[in-house]
C-alpha cells in the first residue's frame, strides 16, 4: 500500500522499520519538529525524523493540522492509509478522510482500557495483569474507534514501563503489517461501552514516592515510572531516582532501609529497591549503587 506514516518517539521507530520491510510505499513521514534537547538546548531531530531521515524518506513535521494548506498537502500525497502512532497532534476531520482507507492507529493497551497519553504507565501502576496492542480505525474521538486486530500480554512481576514499552513496540510493528495484510479480511469491531478508563498525562507531581502507601503501590509506581520521569526519595537532602523494586518480606517505620539489601519499609509491607540513579549519575544496580553511597539499615528516605 501506499502509506503515510505518522509517528515522532522512540516507540514508533520499529513500525516505521516494519512498514518499509514489508515492502510498503511510504510516501512521507510525519513527526513533531526538532525540540531543544540535551546540555546545549540545541534542536534535536525526533527518533522517528532521524530514522526516516536514515532511510531516504520524505519528512514532514507541521506544527499543525489545522489549516487548510497543510490538509491540502497531506491530501495531495493520495495515500491508501495513514498509520499512526504516538505522533502527537489531533488528527482533523480532513486529515482523518483524506487516505482511501482512512487512518489506522496503534494503540498500546486493551481499548477501551486506557484510551489517552500514557497507557503503558497507567496499565503498571494500577497493577493490571495484562495490556496489550490495538490496531483501531481513528474517528474524531480520543481512543474511540474500532478495534481491527489486538494481542494481549502479560505484564511481568519485575517489568518496568521501559521494558513494556520495548515489547508493545515490536508487537505494534508486527500487528500493523498483520493488518495491511489481511485488510479486506478483517471485521473492525466497535469497542464496548463497559470498562473506559483513560490514562492521562504523567505529571511529575505523582512521582515522589510516599512510603506511607502499601508496598504493593509503591512498587507500581516505582516500576510505572521507570525510566521517565522516574519515581523519586530524598536522602539527606539529595534526590534519588528509584528505577527498579520488587515487594520484599520486611516491616518497620515507612520509609526506612531495613537491612543490607535496600529493603525499605512501607505502611504495609516493604520493598527492594534495585536499581537507582543519583543526580547527574548514570543508573546502578543497588549494589554498585551502595558502594558509593551507602544506605546502612536505619537510614530515613523522605
Amino acid at each position: 500500500m501506499r502509506v503515510i506514516f505518522m509517528g515522532t518517539p522512540d516507540f514508533s521507530v520499529p513500525v516505521l522499520d516494519a512498514l518499509v520491510a514489508a515492502g510498503h510505499e511510504v510516501a512521507a513521514v510525519y513527526c513533531q519538529p526538532p525540540r531543544p534537547a540535551g546540555r546545549g538546548k540545541k534542536d534535536r531531530p525526533s527518533p522517528v525524523q532521524a530514522r526516516a531521515e536514515a532511510l531516504g524518506l520524505p519528512v514532514r513535521h507541521p506544527v499543525s493540522l489545522r489549516d487548510a494548506g497543510a490538509q491540502a498537502d497531506f491530501a495531495a500525497l493520495k495515500a491508501d492509509v495513514a498509520v499512526v502512532v504516538a505522533y502527537g497532534l489531533i488528527l482533523p476531520q480532513a486529515v482523518l478522510d483524506a487516505p482511501a482507507r482512512g487512518c489506522l492507529n496503534i494503540h498500546a493497551s486493551l481499548l477501551p482500557r486506557w484510551r489517552g497519553a500514557a497507557p503503558i504507565h497507567r496499565a503498571i501502576m494500577a497493577g493490571d495483569a495484562e495490556t496489550g496492542v490495538c490496531i483501531m480505525q481513528m474517528e474524531a474521538g480520543l481512543d474511540t474507534g474500532p478495534v481491527l486486530l489486538r494481542e494481549a500480554v502479560t505484564i511481568g512481576a519485575q517489568e518496568t514501563t521501559g521494558g513494556l514499552h520495548d515489547r508493545l513496540s515490536s508487537l505494534g510493528a508486527r500487528l500493523i503489517v498483520e493488518v495491511l495484510a489481511r485488510f479486506d479480511d478483517l471485521r473492525a469491531v466497535p469497542q464496548p461501552e463497559a470498562g473506559v478508563t483513560y490514562a492521562a498525562k504523567i505529571d511529575k507531581s505523582e512521582a515522589r514516592v510516599d512510603w506511607s502507601r502499601p508496598a504493593a503501590e509503591v512498587d507500581r509506581l516505582i516500576r510505572g515510572l521507570s525510566p521517565f520521569p522516574g519515581a523519586w526519595c530524598e536522602v539527606g537532602g539529595e534526590r534519588i531516582k528509584l528505577l527498579c523494586s520488587t515487594l520484599a518480606e520486611g516491616q518497620g517505620a515507612p520509609g526506612v532501609v531495613q537491612d543490607a539489601d535496600l529493603t525499605v519499609a512501607c505502611g504495609t509491607g516493604a520493598v527492594r529497591l534495585l536499581r537507582l540513579q543519583r543526580a547527574g549519575r548514570a543508573a546502578q544496580d543497588a549494589d554498585e549503587f551502595l558502594r558509593g553511597m551507602p544506605l546502612p539499615r536505619g537510614t530515613q528516605l523522605g
